[in-house]
C-alpha cells in the first residue's frame, strides 16, 4: 500500500535526529535555556508520559499509511501537547494503525507562526496554536484578542463551541488551513521581575515579551509598558539574561516552562483569554480517504474534553508548583485594567482589515448572554 509520509523528511532534517517529541521513541524533550525539560509533577507528568508512549509504541511500527507530523510550540507536558498526544492515540484506535500522528514540542519544528506555514507549505500536517498569530492570516479570529472579553472560562467555552466559534474555527480553510477542534491554553497573567503589578502604573516602563499580534501590543502599550514580540523558543533566555523584563502566559505555559527560575512575580490578571485551534493541512486533509477523513475529524472532537481536563488540572497544580517555588502572586482587581483598556474596543471594533468585524463581536455577546 502506498505510503503517506509527507514532511518525514523535512522533519528529519530539522531536528537532525537529536531531539525527542511527545509522540517519540526516546521520550526525552529538547530545552529552551536550562529549564524547559517538559517534566511536569503530579497527574500530569504521568499522562504524559503514558499518553507519549502509547503513541510512540504504534509509530514506530512503521506501518502507517498516512504517517503525519504535528508541531507544537510549548514543552511536552503542557496540554497541548497532551491533547495532541491524545488525538494520535485515537486515530490508531480509529484506523488500526493505517494513521498515526508523531508530536513535537518545544519548537522543534518551529515558532507557531512557521507552523502555520508548515501547513500551508506541507512540511507539517497538524498543529494546535494560539490565536494571535493568526492575524496575518484572517481577521476572523481577532475577536479573542479583545482584552477581558470573557469573564470566566465557562462562558469562553461557550462561545468556542457555538456556532459562531465553529465559523471562525473553519474561515481559513481556503488558505490551506483547516480547523478542526478548539483546544485552549486559558486565561493569560503576568510574571515580571521588576514589582508586582496591582494596578496598570505597576506596568510603567515594563519591558515585556508579548506575541506578534497589534491587539496585544496596544493593550499593554495604552497602560504604559514597552511590549516587545518574541517567538516562544527565545523567551526563557530573554528572561534569564533580561533582555526583557517581563512575560504574559497562561499558568500551564509559566509552570511547563519553569519561567518560575527567571522571574519573581506573578500577577493574576487575567487579561485575555487564549483559545488554541487544531488545523490540519487542507491539501493532505483531503487526499485522505474518506474513512480517515472522518478518523481524523473524529478524534479531534474526542480529545477537546480530555484536553480541557489537562488545563483545569494544570492551573490547580501549575499554580502551586509555581508558589511552591518561591514565586509572589497576587490577585489584583480587574477594573481598573479593563477602564484603562477600553478604548481598544472603539479602535479595533470596526469594518476594515486588521479590525473586529462588529458583526461577529455581536454573536459573540449574543452567545455570552444565553
Amino acid at each position: 500500500m502506498k505510503k503517506r509520509v509527507l514532511a518525514i523528511a523535512m522533519a528529519t532534517l530539522l531536528c537532525a535526529g537529536v531531539f525527542a517529541g511527545c509522540g517519540s521513541s526516546s521520550n526525552s524533550s529538547a530545552s529552551s535555556g536550562s529549564a524547559t525539560s517538559a517534566a511536569s509533577s503530579g497527574s500530569t507528568s504521568a499522562a504524559a508520559s503514558t499518553s507519549a508512549e502509547a503513541t510512540t509504541s504504534t509509530a514506530a511500527t512503521g506501518d502507517a499509511e498516512y504517517a503525519m507530523v504535528c508541531g507544537t510550540s510549548v514543552p511536552d507536558a503542557h496540554p497541548y501537547c497532551l491533547g495532541m498526544v491524545r488525538i494520535g492515540e485515537l486515530l490508531v484506535e480509529k484506523t488500526d494503525g493505517a494513521v498515526t500522528l508523531d508530536v513535537f514540542g518545544n519548537s522543534q519544528l518551529g515558532s507557531e507562526r512557521d507552523l502555520i506555514e508548515g501547513l500551508q507549505l506541507g512540511t507539517v500536517q497538524m498543529t494546535t496554536v494560539s490565536t494571535a498569530p493568526l492575524a496575518g492570516f484572517t481577521d476572523m479570529f481577532l475577536v479573542f484578542d479583545l482584552p477581558f472579553l470573557f469573564p470566566d472560562t465557562e462562558t469562553a467555552r461557550k462561545v468556542l463551541d457555538s456556532e459562531v466559534g465553529m465559523e471562525i474555527l473553519h474561515s481559513i480553510e481556503d488558505q490551506g488551513i483547516k480547523g478542526v477542534a478548539w483546544f485552549e491554553n486559558g486565561f493569560r497573567n503576568v510574571t515580571n521581575n521588576v514589582r508586582q503589578i496591582n494596578v496598570p502604573d505597576d506596568l510603567k516602563g515594563i519591558k515585556i515579551r508579548t506575541m506578534e499580534n497589534q491587539m496585544h501590543m496596544d493593550a499593554f502599550s495604552i497602560m504604559g509598558a514597552d511590549p516587545t514580540p518574541m517567538a516562544m523558543g527565545d523567551l526563557f533566555t530573554a528572561l534569564q539574561q533580561g533582555t526583557i523584563d517581563a512575560e504574559e502566559n497562561p499558568i500551564p505555559i509559566i509552570e511547563t516552562n519553569k519561567f518560575q527560575e527567571v522571574q519573581d512575580y506573578l500577577s493574576m490578571t487575567g487579561h485575555l483569554f487564549s483559545p488554541a485551534p487544531v488545523f490540519i493541512s487542507t491539501d493532505y486533509f483531503n487526499a485522505l480517504p474518506e474513512e480517515y477523513q472522518t478518523a481524523v475529524l473524529e478524534a479531534s472532537e474526542e480529545a477537546v474534553p480530555y484536553q480541557r481536563q489537562q488545563i483545569d488540572e494544570q492551573n490547580v497544580s501549575g499554580l502551586e508548583a509555581l508558589q511552591a517555588d518561591g514565586m509572589e502572586v497576587a490577585y489584583p482587581d480587574q477594573e481598573p485594567f479593563k477602564e484603562v483598556t477600553a478604548p481598544l474596543y472603539d479602535k479595533y471594533i470596526q469594518e476594515g482589515a486588521g479590525m473586529v468585524s462588529p458583526d461577529i463581536y455581536q454573536r459573540v455577546l449574543d452567545v455570552m448572554a444565553e
